[in-house]
């Protein structure tokens, strides 16, 4: 059976996907399904650059303002609200279009991604962050080297949660992540996806964009936002959501650790470091269509249009 196609238009932070997904979800009769690891969070609107109902323009948006940020949530959370939002959509003649930068959020819909949907041990997990705060994230990053040493090799040791998650699934399985992962490529996917990705050929012109964003969201009072939201309880400290650029800049300045001028510029200089990871993580995918960015957006518009009508999709206007 041929699977269902679907579009995602994925990149890094503040290319342009947002825009791009709303025109053609217009164009071609789509609905938006959100692939961003933290605006899945209820609440953190500003720092996450959620698009506003404006911004939406009347295009159904799914996969946003999910959970409370004091709950703890992975790619293995997302994937089947992810692929139910998809089947949903597909079950009503629109076209589902995956949107956001969260790569890892991205691969375990769009492949065949086994060991996501096996049971988690959340004590298991507890234990091995346990032992990684006892004994240190390189030590829990060994005991991974030694049963997987594929799996270490792509994981930065203090991507700590990372390095636990790949030793849960030996653990749990006795099959390495790598091995996973394997037979996933070779397994058949569930969807037949288009991907699209905005490129600035000039990286200074991505970084602009990221320096005026984060601008606005000091105007539209992102430091009011975290604030509160601490102040509530609804945004432990603890928590991963905590942790997301734009948040733990924010409340190290609510703090005292520094001035709000140093947050905002922190939160540039690591949107910009993320935004490096990004490209370095979609620039391995060589399924990926660039459309380099143009002064003119409809002509990045128009240049998507084209190449989803070359597909076989139709478009409705």
């Amino acid at each position: 059976m041929t699977p269902p196609r679907i579009v995602a238009v994925v990149g890094p932070t503040a290319s342009g996907k947002s825009a791009l997904a709303v025109e053609l979800a217009k164009r071609f009769g789509g609905e938006i399904v959100s692939c961003d690891s933290m605006q899945i969070y209820r609440g953190m609107d500003i720092g996450t650059a959620k698009p506003s109902p404006a911004e939406m323009e009347g295009i159904p948006h799914h996969l946003i303002d999910v959970v409370d940020p004091a709950e703890p949530f992975s790619a293995a959370d997302y994937a089947p609200l992810a692929k139910a939002a998809i089947d949903d959509i597909l079950a009503r003649g629109r076209l589902p279009i995956l949107c956001g930068g969260t790569g890892l959020y991205l691969d375990a819909v769009i492949t065949a991604n086994q060991y996501a949907d096996t049971d988690t041990d959340p004590s298991l997990r507890a234990s091995l962050l346990a032992d990684a705060e006892r004994y240190g994230a390189d030590d829990l990053w060994k005991r991974l080297y030694a049963v997987d040493p594929q799996s270490a090799a792509e994981i930065h040791p203090n991507n700590v949660k990372r390095v636990a998650r790949a030793l849960e699934i030996y653990l749990s399985s006795g099959i390495p992540k790598s091995e996973w992962d394997r037979r996933s490529r070779s397994h058949p996917r569930p969807y037949d996806v288009t991907l699209l990705a905005i490129e600035h050929p000039d990286r200074q012109t991505l970084y602009d964009r990221i320096d005026r964003r984060v601008t606005v969201m000091a105007e539209m009072g992102l430091v009011d936002e975290v604030r509160s939201l601490l102040e509530s309880g609804r945004l432990p400290r603890n928590s991963t959501a905590a942790q997301a650029i734009g948040y733990k800049e924010i409340i190290a300045h609510l703090d005292g650790d520094c001035t709000e001028a140093e947050a905002l510029d922190a939160i540039r200089l690591n949107s910009r470091r993320y935004a490096k990871r990004q490209l370095t993580w979609f620039r391995r995918n060589s399924d990926i269509n660039w459309l380099i960015a143009d002064a003119n957006f409809e002509v990045i518009v128009n240049n998507a249009e084209k190449l989803l009508t070359k597909r076989g999709f139709c478009a409705i206007m």
